[in-house]
C-alpha cells in the first residue's frame, strides 16, 4: 500500500549517487560531470514507480555541521571535517540537482542552519497520513512509528530498500521499536564523533533501554 507522503534524505541520496556513478560517466555540454545529477534523478524515478506516494518532498543539508551541534559536542562530524565536507567533482552538482527538481515541481525544504534529519524530524508533526522516509542516515531511525512513519533504509540500494518499522529495530538492536533515539545517545556514535556514555557500548545501551523502558517522544 502507497504512503501518503514520501520523505527524502536528500543529501543522503546525493552522495549515493554520486559514489554509484563514475565521475566521467555522465557529462553537461561544456564538460561538468553531472553523474550526481544523473543518479539522483534516477533513484528518484525508481522510487516515484516502485513507493507510488501521493506528496513527495526532498529534505536538504543547509548546514551539514550546524553550530549549536558544535557548541554543544566539538568533535561531532570533524572527521568529515577534516577529509572535507564534499567531493570537488560534487560541489557544482548540488545547486543543479535542486533546481532541477524544483523545475520538475517536486517540493525542495532546507532550513538556514540545520541538516535534512532536522527538516524531516520537523515536518512529521505538521502532516498527516503515513509517512516513508529514504535515507542512509540510521539517526531518522528515531522517527519510526507503527503505523505511521516507516523508514527505507538505503544501505543495499535503492532497488533493495530495507524497510526500518519498530518490529526492524527491535530485531537489530533488541530494543523497544521506539527507542532508538534513546539507544543512540547512550552507545554513542563515532562516525560523527559523537560520544556516548563512558563505559557504554551497544549490548549495555540495549540493556538499559529495556531494562528502564525509555523511549522517545511520540509522534
Amino acid at each position: 500500500m502507497a504512503a501518503d507522503w514520501l520523505l527524502l534524505d536528500g543529501s543522503s541520496l546525493m552522495f549515493r549517487a554520486f559514489f554509484g556513478i563514475p565521475v566521467g560517466a555522465f557529462k553537461a555540454p561544456d564538460g561538468q560531470p553531472v553523474n550526481a545529477v544523473r543518479g539522483f534523478l534516477d533513484m528518484l524515478a525508481r522510487l516515484v514507480t516502485d513507493r507510488k506516494p501521493k506528496a513527495l518532498v526532498v529534505a536538504t543539508d543547509e548546514d551539514w555541521r550546524p553550530a549549536f551541534r558544535v557548541k554543544v559536542i566539538a568533535s561531532y562530524k570533524t572527521a568529515r571535517l577534516e577529509r572535507g565536507a564534499m567531493p570537488a567533482e560534487l560541489q557544482p552538482q548540488e545547486p543543479i540537482i535542486w533546481a532541477v527538481l524544483k523545475a520538475i515541481g517536486v517540493e525542495v525544504m532546507g532550513a538556514a542552519g540545520f541538516e535534512a534529519e532536522d527538516v524531516i524530524a520537523s515536518l512529521l508533526p505538521k502532516i498527516t497520513g503515513t509517512v516513508e522516509i529514504v535515507t542512509g542516515d540510521r539517526d531518522l531511525f528515531s522517527l519510526v512509528r507503527d503505523p505511521d512513519v516507516t523508514v527505507l533504509y538505503t544501505q543495499k540500494g535503492i532497488g533493495n530498500l530495507l524497510i526500518v518499522d519498530e518490529a526492524e529495530v527491535e530485531r537489530r538492536y533488541g530494543i523497544p521499536g521506539r527507542s532508538y533515539g534513546d539507544y543512540a545517545v547512550l552507545r554513542g556514535d563515532p562516525s560523527d564523533g559523537l560520544p556516548g556514555v563512558p563505559g557504554v557500548g551497544e549490548k549495555t545501551a540495549a540493556q538499559l533501554v529495556r531494562r528502564f523502558k525509555v523511549a522517545s517522544v511520540s509522534r
